[in-house]
């Protein structure tokens, strides 16, 4: 039987001193890790054709980039699908994984001692990364958050909340991954297929 998942509403964060000290629950802060697209998304066909007359002058100018630099086959480029957002999913040991096996699962770290949970989502990332000089972090508060249920039928799996943070890859067209035992950079449908679970939850939360 799969975990549920309980969406919550509202926001959970504190400036300074992040305390889970009243809940048994742990607090995960986990970042969606996103490559912006690269170049203009490929035109419909029929919508090019309805429209042809009055972007005429426009197309003129518009770079063609080859069907390759759009592929979408090989998942550990993060040359691949230049017309669409790539999300980095790790694959590995992490806090509530079943049986304590890996799974799929974006950056993510238990809260501890950090000053902040956004200080904790720098950390996770970091801690794949290496560094964080090209990323961006998009605000401090988490773009959403879930409540992970704990299930009798599945050992070592505790309830805990979950919160995203959002972060843009900068300035480079090559990451260095490490500490995982295979990575993939996924778009938004292609993400829905890891998560079938959470599907609902990541498809409101990630607009576009």
């Amino acid at each position: 039987m799969r975990r549920s998942i309980a969406s919550l509403g509202g926001s959970l964060v504190k400036s300074r001193g992040f305390s889970t000290s009243s809940s048994p629950e742990k607090i995960v802060a986990s970042v969606l890790f996103e490559r912006l697209p690269v170049v203009i998304p490929k035109i419909d066909p029929i919508v090019y054709a309805f429209q042809e007359f009055s972007f005429r002058w426009r197309q003129q100018y518009r770079r063609r980039y080859p069907d390759e630099l759009l592929d979408k086959s090989n998942a550990r480029s993060l040359q691949r699908a230049l017309d669409r957002r790539l999300y980095l999913l790790i694959y590995g040991n992490t806090h509530g994984s079943p049986n304590g096996k890996p799974v799929w699962h974006f950056p993510e770290k238990v809260y501890e001692s950090e000053e902040t949970l956004r200080k904790c989502a720098e950390s996770a990332l970091q801690s794949v990364l290496g560094d964080l000089s090209h990323t961006y972090f998009v605000g401090n508060a988490p773009m959403g958050h879930i409540a992970m249920e704990s299930s009798e039928n599945v050992t070592d799996s505790p309830s805990f909340k979950q919160f995203f943070f959002k972060s843009q890859v900068i300035a480079t067209n090559k990451l260095k991954i490490g500490k995982c035992e295979d990575f993939v950079w996924v778009t938004k449908d292609e993400l829905m297929e890891y998560f079938p679970e959470k599907a609902e939850f990541l498809s409101k939360m990630i607009i576009s």
